[in-house]
């Protein structure tokens, strides 16, 4: 399916590109969105999420010493930062895409990327949550308001994840449908009688010349015999 003009919610291929329309689409508010939670999350986890004790330079992490914590927030959260730069910089150039199977698997893409995103902040939001609750106080001197952050902006990224799924979802169903719209059925066509052979008349028909031989010998007579 070539030529896909405004298939999968885009704009028909080789349109202007207009930022001021572009910005105010809701995936791309999502996505932008996504990727502040996420800066927000990785960059209070790399500043303040490690913390010593007073009398020792051994840094830990202030979720409950549990350096898993403090590596999960940033995994996820930079590969969800790079991941939303990566579908933004798809965003811009996506109408400009003229073949509607590269559109779809784009879509798809982005599609599992964002559901398997939403989960692992769900997960994130409740192992933060949890190994906060079991931090002493007095194990975190500076760093809690940070802590908080994290928390709270895992919280709000699942839903900004979540509605990048319903978004991608919205665009990959309206592909589906215009497939469908568009598709026609090759149907067999009806048989026809045997014609005879094209380009050739009756009237220009010729007798072969064995015809005249036979003719000529219905009047041969064998000599007789002595």
């Amino acid at each position: 399916m070539e030529g896909g003009g405004g298939a999968y919610g885009a704009a028909k291929a080789g349109g202007a590109f207009d930022p001021g329309r572009f910005v105010q689409q809701p995936q791309v508010l999502a996505r932008i969105a996504s990727a502040v939670f996420a800066l927000i999350v990785f960059s209070c986890l790399v500043g303040e999420g490690y913390t010593n004790r007073p009398s020792s330079r051994e840094l830990f992490c202030i979720f409950n010493h549990n350096e898993d914590a403090c590596r999960y927030g940033i995994g996820i959260g930079v590969l969800a930062f790079l991941a939303c730069i990566f579908f933004f910089v798809v965003d811009i150039y996506f109408p400009q895409i003229s073949n509607a199977t590269d559109r779809k698997y784009l879509v798809l893409a982005d599609l599992g990327f964002s559901g398997l995103w939403t989960f692992l902040w769900f997960v994130g939001f409740c192992f933060l949550t949890n190994q906060w609750s079991w931090t002493q106080a007095q194990d975190v001197l500076i760093g809690a308001d940070s802590a908080r952050a994290v928390i709270t902006f895992s919280f709000f990224s699942i839903f900004s994840w979540g509605l990048l799924i319903a978004f991608a979802y919205k665009r990959y169903k309206m592909g589906v449908e215009d497939f469908a719209h568009s598709y026609v059925d090759p149907t067999p066509e009806v048989s026809t009688p045997y014609s005879s052979y094209p380009n050739i008349s009756h009237d220009s028909y010729q007798q072969p010349p064995f015809t005249q031989t036979a003719e000529a010998t219905e009047g041969y007579q064998p000599p007789p015999v002595y």
